[in-house]
């Protein structure tokens, strides 16, 4: 019970700072939430979205699974991309994922991992798109981080498959999609591409009776 006691106490302390600090700071988040950015980041608990962006309770919209997945099966990120899109209104969503995910290590390996299997089966359909590729990389690390940032725009082209972000892009002209890594090692944010429109994807996969 000690870590637990620790937290509660540090929440205590926290909350009595903010208040301090601004007597009305509770009564105002608990009243409102308008976030502009939808988070779709990797459940590691180094890569808190609020921490390394240095935003505040209230700014982003957070869902978080292994590896920063969107898998179109999965009604919790469906579910979390509707509720952004059509109630908060978002005008940006960012998939980050980060270097040395081991989510993504994983996949890249074959060890089975009983029922884990099956969410990084996702992972490894984005290997073999690439296989080439990231088999021409010998050193594994460096093969790891490649399938990363691969993997983040995979992810970022699943977003825009959808009929949630279609039907938004041509009726709202938002929200437009960002692929991000986060280092570890260095805690800066890198982009790697944005997409704004159906135009980044195939023609078999854009809806017309929107």
């Amino acid at each position: 019970m000690g870590d637990l006691n620790r937290i509660l106490d540090s929440n205590k302390a926290w909350a009595a700072e903010r208040v301090r600090e601004d007597p009305e700071y509770f009564k105002r988040l608990a009243n409102l939430q308008q976030p502009e950015i939808l988070w779709v980041g990797c459940s590691d608990s180094r890569v808190a979205a609020n921490v390394i962006t240095g935003t505040q309770p209230g700014e982003v919209f957070v869902h978080r699974n292994i590896a920063n997945m969107v898998v179109h099966t999965d009604l919790n990120l469906l579910s979390v991309l509707e509720y952004a899109v059509n109630v908060l209104h978002v005008k940006h969503i960012i998939v980050c994922g980060h270097y040395g995910c081991g989510g993504v290590r994983a996949a890249a390996g074959h060890q089975n991992l009983g029922i884990i299997n099956n969410w990084l089966r996702n992972i490894e359909d984005v290997f073999r798109f690439h296989e080439h590729e990231l088999m021409a990389i010998t050193d594994e690390d460096t093969r790891v981080d490649r399938l990363v940032e691969l993997n983040v725009q995979e992810q970022v082209l699943n977003l825009a498959k959808t009929s949630i972000i279609q039907k938004s892009w041509q009726y709202h002209q938002r929200p437009t999609i960002h692929g991000w890594v986060y280092g570890l090692e260095t805690g800066i944010l890198k982009p790697l591409m944005r997409v704004e429109d159906a135009s980044a994807i195939d023609k078999v996969y854009r809806y017309d009776n929107l």
